[in-house]
């Protein structure tokens, strides 16, 4: 509903970031700028936000407070990381695994993801229960590894063995000679603690849409052999499910973050959920949606796969409850939004006012992010 004429108007600001360009917060501060330029005196509400990925601890400490804690760490290739967390007063953490295991770690020359380890991840999970924590979010996007959770579970304690009872390697190479796996060493908290896996994706571990075949390319796997590696990680799964019971080969959100989601249902027992919604569910979006009059929300890069459980459309499907417009900024978008605008978004504003290269683009943040928050809301007057 918009608001009536004459009544400046209140304006919900819940942009995720816009990845290497600007953070959620300084995103919406550069939009409520292009809005004051139209609306001086309008009321601005911000939530930054994020799905699981990129600025997830942020955002929800931003709205729920808390402490950003710091450990050093096992980086993704075992070189020493300071990683932060978030450490909230219920005695929830929560955890972005990027910060112990991201691709943003690895030199892009160095980059290999057959010795890739979630080690740093399981690291940072002591580290949270060690602090008091007993429920744990762990948000799953940006990794640099490959290799289904088992670094994290070593961490935990838990061994993987050969054909020998050797320790088999770390990374997506050390799977193919895992032929079973020890839990008797396991830091008994892991089954006193309640895990929750935050991602924007529904992928398996295994097959065609799985860890190794979707996302291998980014992390540097060779393509030729892609084949080969996903018979690796599906010979893991195997073990996995005789040894827990738990069949992560087929698990929607399994094959996120280069099969940690499945390392996490299988080791953690832990439930693998929408991170966008969970994360506005933490933040309490929904709360003053009867309060603003519009909803501005945006991402980096607006495209068919926007749909499918990104920031904007979360936003966008709380907003059509309470039968509010969503206008997106983004710094691109595909030519097709046909699924986007479905699921509840009014307008896409490109924050591109004219041909450019990318790094010029990136240059421009300051410039270009106020003249699309300025168009927004000048969209939104134009129908009331």
């Amino acid at each position: 509903m918009s608001s009536q004429p004459g009544r400046t108007p209140s304006v919900l600001l819940a942009s995720d970031s816009f990845k290497g360009s600007a953070s959620s917060r300084r995103i919406e501060d550069l939009l409520e700028e292009g809005v004051r330029r139209v609306v001086p005196d309008c009321s601005v509400v911000k939530y930054p936000i994020a799905d699981g990925g990129e600025g997830t601890v942020d955002a929800v400490i931003d709205a729920c407070g808390g402490e950003i804690r710091k450990v050093v760490v096992r980086g993704p290739l075992g070189d020493d990381v300071t990683a932060e967390y978030g450490l909230l007063a219920d005695g929830s953490a929560i955890i972005e695994m990027a910060q112990a295991s991201g691709i943003t770690l690895i030199e892009q020359t160095c980059r290999n993801a057959l010795d890739a380890s979630t080690y740093g991840v399981g690291q940072i999970i002591l580290d949270a229960i060690d602090a008091g924590a007993r429920r744990i979010y762990i948000g799953l996007g940006g990794s640099a590894t490959s290799d289904g959770g088992t670094g994290m579970a070593k961490a935990f304690g838990v061994r993987f063995l050969d054909a020998d009872g050797a320790d088999a390697p770390c990374g997506l190479a050390g799977l193919r000679s895992i032929a079973s796996i020890d839990m008797i060493g396991i830091d008994p908290r892991i089954a006193q603690t309640e895990f929750v896996a935050l991602t924007d994706v529904s992928n398996p571990l295994v097959g065609p849409s799985g860890a190794v075949c979707i996302y291998g390319p980014q992390k540097g796997l060779p393509s030729g052999r892609f084949a080969e590696l996903d018979g690796w990680m599906r010979r893991y799964a195997d073990v996995v499910n005789t040894t827990t019971g738990v069949n992560v080969a087929d698990l929607p959100g399994a094959g996120a973050a280069g099969g940690l989601g499945a390392g996490l249902a299988a080791f953690c027992d832990a439930e693998i959920r929408s991170g966008i919604e969970t994360v506005l569910d933490l933040i309490g979006l929904e709360d003053v949606m009867d309060t603003v009059d519009v909803v501005i929300t945006g991402e980096g890069r607006m495209d068919a796969q926007s749909a499918n459980g990104k920031a904007p459309v979360g936003v966008a499907r709380r907003a059509k409850r309470h039968g509010k417009p969503v206008v997106a900024v983004v710094g691109g978008r595909a030519d097709n939004l046909g699924a986007v605008y479905d699921m509840g978004i009014d307008l896409v504003v490109p924050a591109i006012p004219a041909p450019a290269s990318l790094d010029e683009c990136l240059a421009r943040t300051d410039v270009n992010i106020p003249i699309a928050g300025e168009t927004a809301i000048r969209a939104f007057l134009l129908g009331r």
